[in-house]
C-alpha cells in the first residue's frame, strides 16, 4: 500500500507535447509510456488540441475541475461533452480525439489500461471502501476529508496498491462541509 499526494508529484509533458500530466501510479513501476500495463494520472488542460494516441490502450477519463470539455473523433466514433457531473467516459487510445474547452482550463483524472493485460473501472465513490480488496488499484480523495487507521487524507491525497491486501477501510470524516468523494480505481490482470 503506497500513499500518494498530488501536490508532491512533478508534472511531465504529454506524449504529444501538448500539455502536462502528473503520474499518480503505474505498473510496473517506472514503466515508460510504451511499456506500462496500467497507468493513472491527473492532467491539466489549458488549451484545446488533440489527445495523445495510445494504440492498444483502453482509456477512461473523469473531469475534476473546470467548465468542461468536448471530445470529438474525426471518424465520428466519439462526440462527448464532459463536465463535473458526467460519469467517467471510456474510449480506445488509438482513436484520434480532439478536445475543445467549454470555458477555461480544466483538470482531469485518467486511467489507461493495456488491452489484453489489465481490465478495470474508474468510479466516483462517496462512502467507506477498503483499499487493497482488488488485485491492484488506486483511490484519490476528490472532496471532503477521509481517514484510514488513524491517518488523515485531504483532497489530492490517496493510496495505490499492486497486490490484494485488504486492511482498514477508508472512511469519510463526518461533519465536513464538502460532500465526500473519491476517484476509485479497481484493477485486475487479464492473463
Amino acid at each position: 500500500m503506497q500513499r500518494l499526494d498530488l501536490a508532491t508529484i512533478a508534472p511531465t509533458p504529454w506524449k504529444n507535447g501538448g500539455g502536462a500530466t502528473r503520474a499518480l501510479a503505474c505498473w510496473p513501476p517506472g514503466a515508460g509510456l510504451e511499456r506500462f500495463g496500467w497507468r493513472v494520472s491527473v492532467a491539466d488542460v489549458a488549451a484545446p488540441g488533440p489527445f495523445s494516441l495510445y494504440p492498444g490502450v483502453d482509456r477512461q477519463i473523469l473531469l475534476l475541475q473546470g467548465d468542461g470539455v468536448h471530445l470529438r473523433a474525426a471518424d465520428g466514433s466519439v462526440d462527448q461533452a464532459l463536465d463535473r457531473a458526467t460519469p467517467p467516459f471510456a474510449f480506445a487510445g488509438e482513436t484520434a480525439i480532439d478536445c475543445t474547452l467549454r470555458g477555461g482550463p480544466v483538470r482531469d483524472f485518467n486511467l489507461m489500461l493495456r488491452r489484453g493485460q489489465w481490465r478495470g473501472a474508474l468510479r466516483v465513490w462517496h462512502g467507506a471502501c477498503t483499499p487493497g480488496e482488488s488485485p491492484a488499484g488506486l483511490c484519490l480523495v476528490l472532496a471532503g476529508h477521509w481517514e484510514r487507521a488513524g491517518e488523515a487524507y485531504a483532497p489530492g491525497q490517496g493510496l495505490w496498491w499492486s497486490t490484494p491486501r485488504p486492511g482498514a477501510p477508508l472512511r469519510p470524516v463526518p461533519g465536513g462541509l464538502d460532500h465526500p468523494a473519491l476517484a476509485w480505481v479497481a484493477l485486475e490482470p487479464e492473463i
